[in-house]
C-alpha cells in the first residue's frame, strides 16, 4: 500500500491505523483475515452491480474476484469524512496473471458500526482496463 501520496486524511488517527490494517489485508487478498473487519450484515456494492449482502456471501463474492488478477496494491490519494463512515480515492494498481500492470482510479465509501465493523462499502471506478486484452 502507498500512502506518500496522501493529500487529505480526516480519519483520527486511531481510525486511520485500522483502516490501513484493513487495506494491507485486502492488498494481500487475505479472505480469512479481511472477513475479520465485516459487520454478519455487510452489503458491498460495485457501481452499478447489484449490492452482495451478507458477510458469507461478501467473503465469497471477494474469493472469486480476487482470482481474476494478481495482485492489487492501493496508492491513497485523499480520505474525506468521520472515524465511521468515510470515502477512499485511491489508485488501484493491479497486476494481471499475464504480469501486465492496469491502474484503476477508483472511491470507496465505507460505513462502521459501533463495534467498528465495516456494514456498507460502495466501490465506483472503471475496472474494464483490468480485463482488457
Amino acid at each position: 500500500m502507498i500512502t506518500s501520496n496522501l493529500r487529505i486524511n480526516q480519519l483520527s488517527e486511531t481510525a486511520f491505523d485500522a483502516y490501513l490494517r484493513y487495506l494491507k489485508v485486502l492488498d494481500a487478498k487475505d479472505l480469512d483475515a479481511y472477513a475479520q473487519f465485516l459487520a454478519n450484515d455487510v452489503s458491498i456494492e460495485f457501481g452499478n452491480a447489484p449490492a452482495v449482502k451478507g458477510k458469507k456471501a461478501v467473503v465469497e463474492m471477494l474469493g472469486g474476484y480476487w482470482q481474476s488478477f494478481k495482485s492489487i496494491e492501493h496508492d491513497l490519494i485523499n480520505i474525506y469524512g468521520s472515524d465511521k463512515a468515510y470515502v477512499l480515492e485511491a489508485l488501484n494498481h493491479y497486476v494481471r496473471h499475464d504480469g501486465t500492470k492496469a491502474t484503476v482510479r477508483a472511491v470507496a465509501f465505507t460505513d462502521k458500526n459501533e463495534d467498528g465493523l465495516v456494514t456498507s462499502v460502495r466501490i465506483f471506478g472503471d475496472t474494464s482496463p483490468l480485463f482488457e486484452g
